[in-house]
This record gives structure tokens, C-alpha cells and sequence, in this order.
């Protein structure tokens, strides 16, 4: 069979299985071994556990579970409503402040935890009441909320990124690097966005915060700076030469739950059992993924399937800009149904010889992926930030809620236009202070 027709058999069947209800990486295990077998023999079957597990065979692995340990530690604790609390309380005087505490407290917390659902969860448990109380329209107050939580997934120390590195094989350390300022640039856009829609609902009295006393300020920061502290070590040991990102997420895992034992007084052994079962689990179940997406991409590679589309690319008169148009629809219909992981995972051997091919960097496709990723977490059918927000609000209706999001979901679309038309956001900070990649 012809390796493009067999590409699309391929695709269709894997979008079946998916469909039907298993898991994405036993999904990817069951279509990779059925057309193995069917096209290689049984033969075929004695490699797949030594792929499966040379998979997981890498020292860059570590920093997953590492980092999930440091964020499901600063999510048991506090930290959310403290860090909503202080920023409140800092911003006060700022128009609008409230809904910029939010969307501040959702980057911060999202660099701090790399998750976007315990970032909707820790913030919007605060911040949604808050915001209400106050009169902010209910779908700025959750809006805001569901589309700051997204950022855990861009920001970094960010999970996503660094399954993109390995799937890639790409530096970690210039991905992170490559997500600090489009990061930026959404809380930015968010933030104008909300100040708008406040605005333009007519209440000027929404865009003022109550008062804080300097005491009520400074009172709050020691329960805040340890863990920000903490991330800032993170981040400079990667770009120091200090240690590499596996060594700094062990070091920044173990601290952070000694900050959450000493500060959040974290002792009861049942507390911590359930932060590293959690962890355990999610670790897990990542790291599944990575080896069943290992196993898929060995079966397109052996089937000559990569190859023929990388190949079939590069013969088509399409301006790369039309391929790149194309390949954003497919990301955003793709992270409309899966997690960002198992997209990343299963796009990525697809879609790395054809990036490259048109000419366009992968340190900055990377940042254009994920940001469609977060546009699928608040648009259903999955939206799983859009039901994080209903569990804390249900009051507000899920209509509502997707209502709010939509305009946010237009400023990350924005985004990639504005990313697109300067690559140089996602691309100076890595090579100003990494050097210009070979």
C-alpha cells in the first residue's frame, strides 16, 4: 500500500480507537501494534518492549515528575489564595486591579505549579467570589479565570514544553526560555481585554479596589517570595550552567515541600501522601504516554509513513505560510478532544520534518503549538478549564462561562498572529542568552 494512503489509514483508525473510550497511550499501543503486525509480521512484536522502555531510557525524563511533585506541593497548600491575596492587596490602587490580581495571580501560580486546572482551581476559588461580590460581570469573573489558568502550560517551568523537548529533542532550556515573553504578551492581552469588557459594562465603580494599610501589605509577602524565590533559583540554575533541568526540578521539588511542611505547616502524613500519590499518578500517566508515543512513532517511521508526508511537503508550490495556516487548524481541532500531551506526542514525528522543511524554527513552532493547546483547554467539547471553573462556580452556567472565554480565546489567537509576524518573540530570549542555536 502506498505509505500517504496508508498514513491516512492509519490516522483514521487511531482517531477511532481514541474515540472509543481507552486511554490515549494504550490507544497508541494498540493501533501501532495492530499495524505492525499486520505489515511487519509477529516479528515485529519482540521490539516493541525494548522501544517501549528505551523510551523511557532518558535523564531528561526526571524533570516531570519532579516538577509535578513542586507544583502538586505548592497546590495542597495555600499558596493560591495567598498569592491572590497579595497581589490584591499590592494592586490596589491600580485601575481595575481586582481582575489584573487575578490574571497576575494566574501567571504567577501557573509558573509556580505547571498546571492549568489546579491553577483554575487555586485562583478561581478566590478570585471568582471575589470579583462577583464586587459586581464584575460573571463571565469577566470567570472568563479570566478559565483563560489565566491556561498560561501553566506556556509559562515556564512548563510540563508541555518539556514533553515537546524529548518528543523533539529539543533543548529544554530554550523552550522554557522561548515561553517567557509570548507568556507575557497573553497576561498582557488578557488583561486588556478585561479592563475593556469592565469598562465598556459601565460600572466605573468596578474598576476600584478597597484599601490596604502598608502593615496588611507587608504582612502577606513571607508566605509569597519563598516559593516565587524558588522558581527565580530554578530558572537561574538551568541558565547558569549551575545544573540541568533534572537536577534543578529535584532540588526545586524538595524545597518546595519543605516550604509548604514550614510555612503551610504540611506535616500530617496524610497530607503529603496524598501530594506524592497525585503526583505519582499524573508522573505516571505522562510517562505512559511518552512510551506508547515512542512505539507510534517507531510504527510511522518503519511504514515509511513520516517519511513520504515530509516528502510529499516538500513537493507541493504551497507558500509556507498556507502550510502554517494548516497545520494551526489541525492543532486546534486535535486539542479540541486530547490533552496537549498526547497531541504534542503524537504530532510531533508528523509534524517536525514538515516545519523544518518549509523553513520555520522549531523553538518557535513549539511556542505556536502550545498556545493552541491552550485555546482547546477553554473550548469544548473537552474545555477542561471550562468544567474546573464550573465545579468552583456552579452557579454560573457553563454558556456563561464559555461565553466569558471566547474573547480570550480571540487574544490568543491574536497572539499567534502577532508571533507569527515577529518570531522574534519567541526567539530572542533563547538566543540572547543561550546563543544562536546551530
Amino acid at each position: 500500500m502506498d505509505p500517504l494512503a496508508l498514513g491516512a489509514v492509519v490516522a483514521v483508525s487511531t482517531i477511532f480507537v481514541l474515540f472509543s473510550g481507552v486511554s490515549v497511550a494504550l490507544g497508541l499501543l494498540i493501533v501501532s501494534t495492530g499495524f505492525l503486525m499486520i505489515f511487519d509480521g509477529m516479528r515485529s512484536l519482540e521490539l516493541l518492549p525494548e522501544i517501549l522502555f528505551g523510551k523511557l531510557d532518558n535523564f531528561a525524563l526526571l524533570s516531570i515528575p519532579m516538577f509535578i511533585i513542586m507544583g502538586s506541593s505548592i497546590a495542597s497548600t495555600r499558596a493560591g489564595a495567598d498569592l491572590y491575596e497579595a497581589l490584591e492587596r499590592w494592586l490596589t490602587r491600580v485601575p481595575g486591579g481586582l481582575v489584573i490580581s487575578n490574571l497576575g495571580a494566574c501567571a504567577l501560580f501557573a509558573a509556580m505549579s505547571g498546571s492549568s486546572p489546579a491553577t483554575c482551581a487555586a485562583i478561581g476559588k478566590m478570585g471568582i467570589p471575589e470579583m462577583r461580590k464586587r459586581g464584575y460581570p460573571d463571565g469577566v469573573a470567570a472568563g479570566s479565570i478559565a483563560a489565566g489558568g491556561t498560561l501553566g502550560i506556556l509559562i515556564p517551568p512548563s510540563v508541555t514544553m518539556i514533553v515537546y523537548g524529548i518528543a523533539t529533542e529539543t533543548s529544554i532550556g530554550r523552550l522554557f526560555l522561548a515561553g517567557v515573553i509570548p507568556g507575557l504578551l497573553l497576561v498582557a492581552l488578557f488583561m486588556a481585554w478585561s479592563l475593556y469588557s469592565t469598562w465598556k459594562s459601565g460600572d466605573r465603580a468596578l474598576l476600584a479596589s478597597g484599601s490596604y494599610t502598608w502593615q496588611e501589605k507587608f504582612e502577606i509577602l513571607p508566605r509569597v517570595v519563598p516559593f516565587l524565590l524558588i522558581i527565580l533559583g530554578v530558572l537561574y540554575a538551568m541558565y547558569g550552567g549551575v545544573a540541568t533541568p533534572s537536577e534543578t526540578a529535584a532540588v526545586g521539588a524538595l524545597l518546595c515541600l519543605l516550604i509548604a511542611m514550614l510555612i503551610y505547616k504540611l506535616w500530617n502524613p496524610k497530607d503529603l501522601w496524598v501530594v506524592l500519590r497525585d503526583s505519582t499518578r499524573e508522573s505516571v500517566m505522562i510517562l505512559f504516554i511518552i512510551a506508547a508515543a515512542g512505539v507510534f512513532s517507531y510504527m510511522l517511521s518503519s511504514l515509511f509513513i513520516t517519511q513520504s508526508i515530509a516528502a510529499w511537503i516538500g513537493t507541493l508550490d504551497v507558500n509556507p505560510w498556507v502550510l502554517m495556516g494548516a497545520v494551526n487548524i489541525f492543532l486546534l481541532i486535535a486539542g479540541f478532544f486530547l490533552p496537549p500531551v498526547a497531541v504534542i506526542l503524537m504530532a510531533a514525528p508528523i509534524l517536525l520534518p514538515i516545519i523544518t522543511t518549509a523553513g520555520f524554527d522549531p523553538i518557535w513552532f513549539a511556542v505556536i503549538l502550545t498556545i493552541n493547546m491552550e485555546i482547546g483547554l477553554i473550548s469544548p467539547p473537552v474545555g477542561l478549564n471550562l468544567y474546573v471553573i464550573n465545579g468552583i462556580a456552579p452557579d454560573i452556567s457553563l454558556k456563561t462561562i464559555l461565553t466569558g472565554s471566547l474573547p480570550f480565546v480571540a487574544c490568543m489567537v491574536l497572539a499567534i498572529i502577532l508571533l507569527c509576524v515577529f518570531p522574534g518573540l519567541a526567539t530572542w530570549l533563547p538566543d540572547a542568552v543561550m546563543g544562536t542555536a546551530l
